[in-house]
This record gives C-alpha cells, structure tokens and sequence, in this order.
C-alpha cells in the first residue's frame, strides 16, 4: 500500500512537471521576435530616443553596480564569523547626505537629456508636409491635407492564412492593401485622431508612438532618412479585431514620390467620375 501510494505521488509529481515544461515551451513559441533592445530606427527623434535610452540603462548599470558592490561588502566584512558581536549605531549625518546627495545627482543626471529629447518630440513647427492619420475599427485612413489625396488602409492578410489554411506570409498580420506612402529628407507633421474608439499609431523605426482619440488631435513628427518599408501596430485595444490594424510606412526618394502622388491623384479623379 505505502509503495502504490509513493509510486502515485511520484506519478502526479511528473505530470505536474511536465504540464509546466510544455507550458514553457507554448510560451516560448510565441515568441513572434527575439530582439534584445529596441531598434535605432531611421528618423532623427528616433536616434535621440534610442541614445536616451542607452544612457538612461548605462546610469542604470552603474546604480546596479554600486548597490551590489556595497551589499557584498557589507556581507563580507561584517559577517558573523569576522565580527560576533554587532555595532551599534544611530542617526549618522554622513550616511543620511550622502544617499541623499547621489540619487538626486544621478535623477538630475537623466533629467536633463530627458526634456531636451521631449522637447524635440514635441517641435512638430514648420513642416514641409501635413498628414492626417483617422484610427477606425479596424483600419487606417490617411489624408494628405496639402494635396487633397485621402485612402484607406487595410489588413491584407487572407483569411485562409490567418485560419491556417494555407501557409503564412513573411509579414503576416504586418502588411496592408495600401501603405502610407512619404517621401524621405522631409518634414511630416503626422496629425492623429479617431471616428470611434481610442486607438494607437505605432511605429518603433521611425520613434512615433501616438495616441489617436475622438474629438482630439494628437500630433507628433518624422523625417526618414532613407528608403524603405516600415511596420507597426495598433498599441491601443480597441476590440475584438485590434490585433488587425497593422501600420505599413513606405519611404521613398523624392522624385519616386513625386510620381507616386501624380500616379494617385490620376486614380482618385478616375474614381470619382
């Protein structure tokens, strides 16, 4: 009896093992990207983001390094082995200032390369373009104010891919029927709202990260400074079809956009006839 019964412990011991191992392993399959630290990206606000977040862990680092230090000092030399009997002592000046002068140091420290980076953020003044960005369940519009180009941007992921029925592409979920399309080495002043619900444009390359909120604009802005196709998400959850709004950003030289624009303002016309 007392066997059958450590033999069933031991039984329910290794399910529950191994119900925590394929747990781990569905967790880690998940995994759709593996990368360490955010990107640098291509815009100039991006780069000031991401050399403020260096900094900001680098201080980090060095915060980290001291606290240990002293803590593994402290173990070491004033261990009970070394020392019996402990020292007694209250109230030290010395103690008090100094974990009062450094952590004010180390926040001024990163408070000063902090706003200079808000700030830049924040200077959406003089731009050589305007483009509005409507969050709507579940899509993007895009309208280019100063040329009176406007469109939608949907999900192009097939339905068979996302029930499985056929293999997935490279950019599943991550592309769409008609990208936001910029030229490079401008100016944009990207203008966000939404005709329902709250919804977020995100796009980690080119440092933008806005809010998009009915009866309210956000603004942030970007100037890429090469060629290439960018992708984000919608970050805001804003219901059943959220992780269906991709965000696909295509930066062009400027005389490729010069044609593409030509090219979508003769569509638009052809349409509307």
């Amino acid at each position: 009896m007392v066997v059958h019964d450590g033999v069933a412990m031991i039984s329910r011991q290794v399910k529950k093992i191994g119900c925590f191992l394929v747990g781990i392993g569905l967790v880690l399959s998940a995994q759709a990207d593996y990368d360490l630290n955010m990107p640098y990206g291509v815009t100039p606000t991006s780069h000031k983001i991401y050399d403020l977040h260096m900094l900001i862990f680098a201080i980090c680092v060095v915060i980290a390094v001291g606290v240990f230090a002293t803590l593994f000092y402290a173990m070491f030399a004033f261990r009970k082995a070394k020392q019996p009997k402990a020292d007694q002592f209250h109230e030290s000046l010395f103690v008090e200032v100094i974990w009062t002068i450094i952590p004010l140091i180390l926040v001024v420290l990163m408070m000063i390369p902090t706003v200079y980076v808000m700030y830049d953020l924040d200077d959406s003044s003089k731009p050589e373009m305007n483009i509005k960005v409507t969050g709507i369940q579940w899509k993007w519009q895009y309208d280019y104010l100063e040329d009176g180009l406007g469109f939608y941007s949907n999900l192009s992921t097939t339905p068979a891919q996302i029930r499985g029925e056929v293999p997935k592409g490279e950019h599943y979920l991550l592309e769409v029927d008609k990208p936001l399309v910029v030229p490079i080495h401008t100016k944009i002043r990207l203008l966000f709202t939404s005709n329902d619900v709250n919804h977020s444009w995100w796009v980690p390359e080119l440092g933008v990260k806005k809010d998009c909120i009915p009866g309210y604009i956000n603004d942030a802005w970007i100037k890429i400074d090469k060629p290439g196709v960018y992708r984000g998400q919608c970050t805001e959850l804003c219901g059943m079809q959220h992780g269906y709004m991709p965000i696909v950003v295509e930066a062009m030289a400027e005389a490729d956009y010069a044609m593409w624009l030509k090219d979508q303002k003769i569509q638009q016309k052809s349409r509307q006839r």
